[in-house]
């Protein structure tokens, strides 16, 4: 049993370091102004996720499904929000019942404002001939300020009213809105990923119920030390060639460079320690390389990435770009 684990433990020792030579052999093949690190394959992920608690009613896609922008993937029970709808529906028509109401009284109003200015003339009329007491003449003045004020008021209550029938359609608009959102749509193109929820299922607002991939926003990042990062511009370009069909090469851009060292410590105070500082890098795929080829795109393939340094230095033979389609 010891010699058994004592020849498992020299195999490993042998494979490590087989792979150490590799990696430097091929590290040392790379003409100069350029660099090469390890990664895996990352797509941009959109959890598509319920704004309202509810009951899951239906869930339209499967994993690995492919779906387009503003696809309904799932939707929630909408029979309550639809009786709010209702609801809200005849409030706005209560209060347009209420603002011919008020628009009727507004007419009567203005009939007996009418009447009282003409009784008031009438009666000054008279007074000024001696036929009419003062008493009448001050009665009539006070009928016709009575008048008007019920014109104003009968006019206060047309714009409550009309307030009143603004307040109840803004509750419509609402409820429409949110009976929209409880179809769940995706907000992006891309492949499902993960079924999160199942029908039948009572969710939270905020419930996670599909994962999407974005196939069009796919990197590999790598981590390269201080001497490289140092010399990496925004847009530098780089190769990528995968474990699985190491006979493509695949084109990519610098998209992104940390501004600070990662799994380091944030402060050396020696040259040869700054050297082992690791920058994260970020390479990005051109959407139009991703959108041409969908179907071969998944994440989490592990490869190796080149990248190029100096922007004057020519791509190696074995690294011009070569794609599915003979790109």
């Amino acid at each position: 049993m010891m010699k058994r684990i004592a020849l498992v433990a020299v195999i490993g020792l042998l494979a490590a370091a087989g792979y150490w030579l590799w990696q430097r052999d091929h590290a040392d093949s790379l003409p100069p102004g350029f660099a090469r690190s390890n990664g895996r394959i990352e797509a941009e992920r959109v959890d598509v996720a319920t704004k309202f608690g509810g009951r899951l009613k239906e869930i339209l896609v499967n994993e690995g499904d492919m779906v387009e922008a503003g696809q309904v993937l799932a939707r929630l029970d909408t029979a309550q929000i639809e009786a709010q709808l209702r609801e809200a529906e005849a409030g706005v028509r209560a209060a347009e019942q209420g603002l011919a109401e008020a628009r009727a009284v507004l007419a009567e109003r203005n009939s007996n404002l009418t009447f009282a200015e003409q009784e008031l003339f009438r009666a000054e009329t008279l007074g000024e001939r001696g036929y009419a007491p003062g008493e009448t003449i001050d009665l009539r003045r006070t009928q016709k300020v009575a008048a008007e004020a019920a014109v104003e008021s009968a006019k206060a209550a047309i714009a409550s009213a009309q307030a009143r029938i603004e307040a109840a359609q803004a509750t419509v608009d609402r409820l429409r809105a949110d009976l929209g959102d409880y179809a769940l749509t995706a907000p992006r193109a891309g492949r499902v990923q993960y079924r999160l929820a199942e029908p039948g299922e009572v969710l939270a607002a905020g419930a996670r119920v599909v994962t999407l991939l974005d196939l069009t926003d796919v990197s590999m990042t790598i981590y390269l030390p201080t001497a490289q990062a140092g010399r990496l511009a925004y847009g530098a370009e780089a190769r990528l060639v995968f474990d699985a069909v190491p006979q493509f090469v695949v084109p990519a851009s610098v998209s992104f460079v940390a501004s600070e060292a990662q799994f380091t410590p944030k402060y050396v105070e020696t040259a040869e320690e700054r050297e082992n500082l690791m920058f994260r890098v970020k390479l990005q795929i051109p959407p139009d390389i991703l959108r041409a080829h969908q179907e071969f795109v998944k994440t989490g393939v592990p490869g190796v990435a080149t990248v190029r340094l100096d922007p004057n230095a020519e791509w190696p033979a074995d690294l011009v770009a070569r794609l599915p389609d003979g790109g």
